[in-house]
């Protein structure tokens, strides 16, 4: 059995997605701390340092003198061996001592009294550091400003943020196991009711339609009210369909059984015309099996939800002058006036041709079993409409939705199968097409019409 995409992999990937861009950000702003961290212990080394130099200036022989001490350097040496600079500078940024000529900061030349400046360098190749002291030697005599420059490599200050890093990521990486471990188990708990129902759903019995009853979360619930729904429609198709094939079977086995009579009462007598007479029964009673089979295949094609017919531009007119031409030779034998009205003008719509035919078909003889004796076929352009009207005793309007159901007769004694207007209420529902019966003309017989919707320009 091939699986297609999941729910529970769709939403873990929407909501993993989102956790995975926070916990790479959460990275990034990780590294970056560990950075702005380790600058600033050892900004304070190179502050202190440089504090440190700048307290053993001196002013001698007329001229800026330095004893540095080994501690004002050795604050600076770590476990990683940076690389340590140092220069003092006059106030004309001439080099006066130090173990390297660092460059200034543009930023000390338009600053005075103490201030202190820090700057990534790179120099000579190398990455620095650096802190530029700018102070003044004041004394009785003179004010004498000056820089002291102080630099070291970044070896420590990058092992310094790896380190505080790892322990970043140590925590992120918990942090995330157990974002990702909740998210687990919170969208197996919030798909549960649905593994529940799916569950229930293939436990039933194929041929059981009883609601489904169990308890649901609310937008679960209405997918549970939907089904019961569904259920409950075609409950009530299967109800028709036992009805349908009982009346059905009722229907047929009344005409089988007389053609069976009929040949168990010839076979009884050795007379020809016994047998002839019994000939003429069984074919007359075979026609209306026939018919009736051809009416119950109709109907149930009609019937069937899947059935999508393919529709034609056609012309109610033809159709009309078809159907008479069809049944012309029936109503002649039986000495009914059988006519047709032409609109003299297009009627066209979008239909399925052997549907109407049946439609006209089934009215026509209707007509003719229930004993009129004119019988006129109409069609109209405005609005599009077919009808067929005849002079027989009618149909009560008590009765008119009475007789759209299958199997139900107009008259009792009559030699229908009481499908014909339940078969034209189907095909008219299949051309979106409005039913209605109404007395003819002088308040005598019935007008059966079928209006379709108007054709789109």
């Amino acid at each position: 059995m091939k699986h297609g995409d999941s729910l529970y992999r769709r939403l873990l990937t929407w909501l993993l997605l989102p956790a995975l861009i926070l916990a790479g950000l959460m990275v990034v702003q990780a590294w970056l701390e560990a950075r702005r961290t380790a600058d600033r212990a050892f900004d304070r080394l190179l502050e202190a340092a440089s504090l440190a130099i700048a307290e053993q200036v001196q002013w001698q022989d007329d001229r800026l003198w330095l004893d540095l001490p080994p501690a004002a350097l050795e604050m600076l040496a770590t476990d990683a061996e940076e690389r340590v600079f140092y220069s003092l500078v006059d106030r004309e940024g001439r080099f006066i001592t130090g173990n390297a000529e660092l460059p200034g900061d543009s930023r000390s030349s338009r600053e005075s009294g103490d201030t202190l400046f820090f700057r990534n360098l790179e120099w000579q190749g190398l990455a620095l550091r650096q802190g530029v002291r700018r102070s003044q030697l004041e004394d009785w005599r003179q004010s004498e400003p000056y820089e002291v420059r102080v630099a070291h490599s970044r070896e420590g200050r990058d092992a310094l943020a790896r380190e505080l890093l790892r322990g970043n990521l140590a925590y992120i990486l918990v942090m995330a196991a157990l974002t990702v471990t909740v998210l687990l188990l919170a969208i197996r708990a919030a798909l549960a009711p649905l593994t529940r129902l799916r569950r229930a759903i293939r436990a039933r019995d194929p041929r059981t339609l009883a609601p489904l009853e169990l308890p649901l979360p609310r937008e679960l619930a209405e997918l549970r009210e939907t089904l019961n729904d569904l259920l409950a429609r075609m409950r009530r198709v299967r109800a028709n369909q036992e009805r349908f094939i009982g009346d059905a079977s009722h229907q047929l086995r009344t005409p089988l059984a007389g053609l069976s009579a009929h040949a168990e009462l010839a076979l009884r007598h050795d007379d020809p015309q016994r047998w002839r007479d019994a000939l003429v029964a069984m074919q007359a009673t075979s026609a209306r099996t026939a018919r009736l089979a051809m009416q119950l295949l109709s109907l149930t094609r009609l019937d069937n939800p899947e059935y999508a017919p393919e529709f034609d531009e056609l012309d109610l007119a033809a159709v009309a002058r078809q159907a008479v031409r069809d049944h012309w030779a029936h109503c002649h034998r039986d000495g009914i006036d059988l006519g047709v009205e032409d609109p003299g003008s297009p009627a066209t719509i979008r239909g399925v041709t052997w549907q109407l035919d049946e439609a006209l078909g089934n009215l026509i003889d209707n007509a003719r079993r229930y004993g009129a004796r004119r019988i006129t076929v109409r069609a109209r352009a405005q609005p599009p409409a077919l009808e067929v009207e005849d002079d027989g005793p009618g149909i009560p309007e008590s009765r008119h939705l009475l007789v759209l159901r299958p199997f139900h007769r107009g008259q009792d004694d009559g030699e229908g199968s009481g499908l014909g207007l339940a078969i034209v209420d189907g095909i008219a529902r299949t051309h979106g097409a409005r039913l209605r019966l109404g007395e003819g003309t002088g308040g005598r017989g019935l007008i059966v019409s079928l209006t379709f919707p108007r054709e789109d320009p």
